[in-house]
C-alpha cells in the first residue's frame, strides 16, 4: 500500500515569497509552539457551562481570577529560573522561562456570585451555573 506524502515543489516560480527564509528562521529560533494563551475547553451541561483550562506548570498562587461587569478574566504569570553549576560555580547551563497569559470571557448569562473554581494537576475548572432566561409574559388588557 501506498501512503499519501505532501510535499513542496522547489521549482514553483508561481508562488514567490521573498520573506520564507526569514519566516523559518523565526520558527527555528523561537519555535513554532503558542505560547502566548492557554487553551480551553468550554462545556454546556444544561444549568451550567464547565470551563476547563489548561494551565501545567503554574501554582495557585500564580492564577488570578477576576469579574469585572460582565466579563471573567483569567490572568497566569511564571517566572522560573533553573541553574546547573560546576564544582568552580560557572554555569554549565541556565534557562529562565518568564511569561504572562491573560484570557477574557463575556459571561453576561452566567450567575456571576455562583461561579466556583478549583485547581488541580495543571487545569483549572470553573463551574458557571447559566441564569434563568427571563420569558416574556403576555397579557391581554380589557378595555373599559
Amino acid at each position: 500500500m501506498f501512503d499519501i506524502m505532501p510535499f513542496e515543489r522547489n521549482n514553483n516560480r508561481t508562488v514567490f515569497n521573498p520573506f520564507k527564509e526569514l519566516n523559518e528562521l523565526e520558527k527555528a529560533f523561537f519555535g513554532n509552539n503558542s505560547i502566548a494563551e492557554f487553551k480551553t475547553d468550554i462545556r454546556d451541561t444544561g444549568s451550567a457551562y464547565e470551563l476547563e483550562a489548561d494551565l501545567p506548570g503554574f501554582k495557585k498562587e500564580d492564577i488570578h481570577i477576576d469579574l469585572e461587569g460582565d466579563y471573567l478574566t483569567i490572568s497566569a504569570s511564571r517566572n522560573d529560573s533553573k541553574e546547573e553549576k560546576d564544582e568552580k560555580g560557572n554555569y554549565v547551563r541556565r534557562e529562565r522561562c518568564y511569561g504572562s497569559f491573560t484570557r477574557s470571557f463575556d459571561i453576561s448569562g452566567i450567575k456571576s456570585d455562583e461561579i466556583t473554581a478549583e485547581y488541580s494537576d495543571g487545569v483549572l475548572k470553573l463551574n458557571m451555573p447559566k441564569r434563568e432566561e427571563i420569558k416574556p409574559t403576555s397579557r391581554r388588557l380589557e378595555l373599559k
